[in-house]
């Protein structure tokens, strides 16, 4: 159910990147999870969400927004999260439902699917975004640009940026002819060039307009 406990704009203000998860401490949580997705944005490929919950007193130092991050960094903090004791657990939504049911209905599938295969059940869960996660029975909280102020929903936007870069590099093997460790699914003029010129795989959301309007013109 999401809650509605309200945080003080001051407190989401602050740099450090515990602070919300110690003020849910104080209230009496003692496992938290953090959850973030990646993927919404490219015409092809899955939308991957991740979940983490950081047990109180681990420290993962250089935890950050993945956007802010070098891929060589991201895969260094993405072992270092793995191996901190942290409990992450990952949810994976495939091109064909994400073209079934939308991409932002796709996304919080994954977050769900992210925090109920957790090895253990958090009893607060922490949302990057303005979505809470639907169907879900443990109080939670959207918090908009949570992964620059949340330490696990920052782990949670690394495990989820690492673990679909990783599926797209084996698509890259499957479409040689599409650039997809590079461009990850995402719409760069590069990839419109290969759209254009190859015309979808099996893999490109067919509901998404440029692989919509390339497939109008194929007809």
């Amino acid at each position: 159910m999401p809650t509605t406990l309200k945080l003080p704009k001051s407190l989401l203000q602050l740099p450090d990147l515990t602070r919300v998860e110690d003020s849910l401490g104080e209230k009496g949580y003692s496992y938290i999870a953090g959850v973030d997705e990646a993927g919404r944005g490219p015409l092809a490929g899955p939308v991957v969400a991740a979940a983490v919950i950081i047990p109180e007193g681990v420290t993962i130092d250089g935890v950050a927004d993945s956007k802010k991050l070098s891929p060589k960094r991201r895969d260094i903090l993405f072992d270092e999260i793995a191996q901190s004791g942290a409990i992450c657990s990952v949810g994976v939504i495939d091109h064909v439902t994400i073209d079934k049911i939308n991409i932002l209905k796709a996304s919080l599938m994954a977050m769900r699917k992210a925090v109920t295969t957790l090895e253990h059940c958090p009893d607060f869960v922490l949302v990057d975004g303005s979505f809470t996660i639907p169907h879900l029975d443990i109080p939670q909280l959207s918090v908009v640009g949570g992964d620059n102020i949340c330490a696990s929903i920052s782990a949670a936007s690394i495990i989820a940026k690492v673990t679909r870069d990783r599926i797209m590099d084996r698509y890259q093997e499957m479409y040689p002819e599409f650039s997809f460790s590079a461009h990850r699914g995402y719409p760069t003029a590069k990839h419109l060039e290969e759209l254009r010129t190859h015309g979808p795989t099996e893999i490109h959301r067919k509901t998404f307009r440029p692989v919509e309007e390339i497939l109008s013109v194929l007809k």
